[in-house]
């Protein structure tokens, strides 16, 4: 079962009371909803988005968190603007982002994003693919080596991207790869020796980079922070829980740029992070980082 990271912080930083209008910008496993439905009350609105259409149907079918009024639509948090203007809503009063993949996510959807199960080479947040999306296997097989080893060192921070990109390339020439493990396989061929046996799998960076590629991730993360700001009400708080080195760079320069526009108050001076307690119970927690700010 899913675990949202970080939920006791989020929940305290952002104070929801009673009556409240709360955006969840990706609800995955529904962890943020149910308690903020439950929070907000029968006087509040919760409208949760999230891009994967599993991810929606399953909350539907969800008979907790229903203690709201609630709206969960299939949309990306990118185009939160267009969400609100069809459902007659002006302003905000929370709003929270969780940039993380979800444990179902990685685990059941059967799209590639776990090194740890061999499945097609898709990455994509999309359950319904058409002949423009793009994939993970159309990346690796057919993009040139520079701009797999920018992809791979640009969002996945990883030392031996050319050492990656080159392996890549080299084995894509003999045969095509069409599997999560035959692209770990290459990964583990490219790398040192003693790197294979590091406490973080030595493919995670190399699986990360072209997750966020392939689904915008950064892009989409930027246009959420202003078109969310701008719909949160006067001081009304957003949060955002991020998983990456890139991804807090960009909440902090989008935080930090509020502040000194005298337009935002910093809540969390400082990343918050999982105790020693929540990494224990959920290893995937231990990179989360959470920020806050309230909009003047």
């Amino acid at each position: 079962m899913h675990k949202p990271v970080l939920l006791n912080e989020v929940i305290i930083a952002l104070n929801t009371q009673p009556g409240d209008i709360v955006l969840d910008g990706t609800i995955g496993g529904g962890g943020y909803l149910r308690e903020f439905c439950r929070l907000v009350g029968k006087n509040g609105v919760l409208i949760g988005l999230d891009q994967d259409r599993t991810a929606i149907e399953e909350m539907k079918n969800d008979s907790s968190g229903q203690d709201c009024e609630r709206y969960l639509i299939n949309e990306n948090f990118r185009n939160l603007d267009k969400v609100l203007n069809e459902l007659n809503i002006n302003k905000v009063d929370r709003i929270v982002f969780d940039l993380g993949i979800s444990s179902d996510q990685l685990d059941e959807s059967g799209r590639g994003f776990s090194f740890q199960k061999n499945e097609p080479l898709l990455m994509t947040l999309k359950d319904k693919l058409t002949d423009d999306d793009l994939t993970a296997k159309e990346i690796i097989n057919n993009w040139d080596e520079q701009n797999l080893a920018d992809i791979i060192f640009g969002y996945g921070e990883e030392r031996f991207a050319k050492r990656i990109s080159n392996s890549i390339c080299k084995a894509r020439k003999l045969k095509q790869i069409e599997t999560t493990f035959d692209l770990v396989e290459i990964i583990k061929e490219a790398v040192p020796k003693w790197y294979q046996y590091k406490k973080i799998h030595f493919a995670t960076k190399t699986f990360q980079a072209l997750r966020i590629a392939i689904n915008d991730e950064i892009t989409a993360l930027k246009e959420g922070l202003e078109k969310g700001f701008e719909y949160l009400e006067g001081g009304g708080r957003m949060a955002v829980v991020s998983f990456h080195s890139k991804e807090d760079r960009t909440v902090k320069r989008f935080f930090k740029e509020k502040k000194e526009k005298q337009e935002g108050i910093l809540i969390t001076k400082k990343p918050i992070i999982p105790t020693r307690e929540e990494i224990r119970k959920n290893s995937r927690a231990r990179s989360g980082k959470l920020r806050v700010i309230e909009k003047i």
